[in-house]
């Protein structure tokens, strides 16, 4: 029953709550999660986003995504903090129809089979190459590697995902193998 009900929830947020969005077969989201974009967010197969997670930026997602509870992928520049004799609470922001400031069209790009982890923030513009891992807790402010595993703040690679060139090439020939079965 509790599993019928997370795909009518699922499905409520998918044809529903976000049809303005494009989001690919086999989607899930745990509750309480959140999505905006200002002009596009595409999500690809097989996605599965955590609870309490929000994704609040221009993005595209590739396929066989998981983003695990608590994480946030957002905006660098949402209110011109540089606006004179303008509090930044009153500032522009970047929901205003006429915002003209800084990460005006920036998209955030997620590769495919890529996993965030816990509690991970994910800043716009960033991209997120496919095979990537982002450990629990990390803030990823510029773009990542193919096939390798980034944490801290900010995030910085500190290994490959696969011990050997030959194990990352194996991995993708198979997983290509599966996807076009």
């Amino acid at each position: 029953m509790i599993q019928f009900l997370k795909l009518l929830r699922d499905l409520w947020y998918k044809n529903v709550i976000w049809r303005k969005y494009k989001i690919g077969k086999n989607f899930h989201c745990g509750r309480d999660t959140f999505l905006w974009a200002k002009d596009r967010l595409e999500i690809g197969d097989n996605f599965y986003l955590g609870k309490h997670s929000s994704i609040e930026t221009n993005c595209v997602i590739g396929d066989n995504v998981i983003i695990a509870n608590h994480v946030g992928i957002v905006g660098r520049y949402d209110h011109n903090y540089q606006q004179i004799g303008v509090p930044v609470r009153l500032a522009m922001q970047i929901r205003d129809e006429n915002y003209d400031w800084k990460g005006k069209g920036e998209i955030t790009t997620i590769g495919d089979d890529v996993w965030i982890g816990y509690g991970a923030i994910i800043m716009s513009g960033v991209h997120i190459a496919a095979g990537s891992i982002i450990a629990a807790g990390s803030i990823v402010t510029h773009d990542t590697e193919p096939y390798s595993i980034n944490a801290g703040v900010p995030a910085k690679k500190i290994r490959s995902r696969f011990d050997t060139k030959e194990n990352q090439n194996l991995h993708i020939k198979l997983v290509n193998k599966h996807v076009k079965t």
